[in-house]
């Protein structure tokens, strides 16, 4: 790819899947049935580097500085530290009626193009005085507490699956709820799941269902782990009777476990469900079981999200913090303790406790 075409496609925005077309064929080799086939085994391998979403985001990301430099009369390529020192600058503090981005996102906007450059063969250095002061300086100005979801403990998960139905839907539904929160699971990882190992390609892990349990196989951000589910004490919110059920009723006995239903609720279908469902599905039920009635409808589901599951499991299990930690698949216990957050603040007394 010569210079020219590099620099027409910063400016579209586009980059003609340049992470594909960097995995070809050597020029000195001629190509053969059995070369070709091992250029797209690669091509594939490539594609699962990363997530289909994080690529989207980082595309889009890409796209926005694009059209942010061709709006300036320059171009994205080659890299320069100067350039996107100031188009961070400009996130941070926007002229007219933009709305300034948060140090999150303007965080991974940085990440977006750094995989931008890198797909057109540049590097982004983010050490470079020009990026990291800029960044600093928003940091210090702009930087706000994270925005917590609100944590959906274990009577308001109750309450939630109370909402379902008893058919097909209902079924697949009550096991997404009771198994993302017993697991701690994301919501990506919990459509991720297949039935059996290496059933199909775009897989994130499987399932084992023992006496004792389900044990669930992971692939998580830093390598595979295993989540065990126990049973519980009533199979109304028992996790592993509620998958059971689904896996019975839905016939599900080779690849993806959480598939979409026929229209008429009489079958399951073989396609994997999106992880937007598991995120409409916590807010149609936290509606429906009427969690937080205080505050209006729009309000309320604006509180909840996918990870309210997790964040419910950690703040509701009343075990070992390591316990947590390793369920959740976090590094450091420091993580799981911004997962746990109650409503009855000032639980534990310390002022009271030491004697005053």
């Amino acid at each position: 790819m010569d210079k020219t075409t590099r620099a027409e496609d910063a400016r579209t925005g586009e980059s003609k899947d340049a992470k594909l077309d960097a995995i070809a064929l050597p020029s000195h080799l001629a190509g053969s049935g059995t070369l070709d086939r091992l250029v797209d085994t690669a091509r594939a391998y490539a594609r699962a580097a990363a997530s289909e979403n994080t690529l989207k985001a980082y595309g889009k990301d890409w796209a926005h500085f694009a059209r942010w430099c061709r709006m300036r009369g320059t171009d994205p390529l080659p890299p320069s530290a100067e350039l996107v020192g100031l188009y961070i600058a400009d996130l941070a503090a926007p002229q007219g009626k933009t709305p300034a981005l948060s140090v999150a996102s303007i965080e991974r906007r940085l990440s977006g193009l750094g995989w931008g450059y890198q797909q057109r063969g540049f590097a982004l250095d983010r050490t470079n005085r020009h990026i990291a002061s800029v960044l600093a300086g928003i940091r210090r100005q702009h930087a706000r507490p994270p925005v917590q979801k609100e944590a959906i403990l274990s009577d308001d998960i109750r309450a939630m699956v109370e909402t379902l139905p008893h058919d097909l839907r209902g079924l697949r539904d009550r096991a997404i709820l009771l198994l993302g929160f017993a697991g701690g699971l994301r919501r990506s990882e919990i459509v991720s799941l297949d039935r059996n190992k290496d059933d199909t390609l775009d897989s994130g892990g499987w399932i084992e269902i023992l006496d004792g349990g389900v044990l669930i196989t992971l692939r998580g951000k830093t390598g595979w782990r295993e989540v065990e589910i126990g049973r519980g004490s009533s199979d109304q919110t028992c996790p592993v009777h509620a998958l059971e059920q689904w896996l019975h009723f839905g016939r599900i006995s080779f690849g993806p476990i959480f598939t979409g239903v026929t229209r008429n609720g009489t079958r399951a279908m073989e396609t994997r469900l999106n992880d937007r469902h598991v995120a409409r599905l916590i807010k149609a039920c936290v509606l429906q079981a009427g969690l937080r009635p205080e505050l209006p409808d729009a309000e309320r589901v604006k509180l909840y999200s996918g990870h309210s599951l997790r964040a419910g499991l950690a703040s509701s299990a009343e075990v070992d913090e390591r316990y947590v930690q390793k369920q959740l698949g976090h590094a450091s216990a420091e993580m799981t303790r911004r997962y746990q957050r109650r409503r009855d603040r000032f639980r534990v007394n310390l002022t009271k406790a030491a004697g005053l």
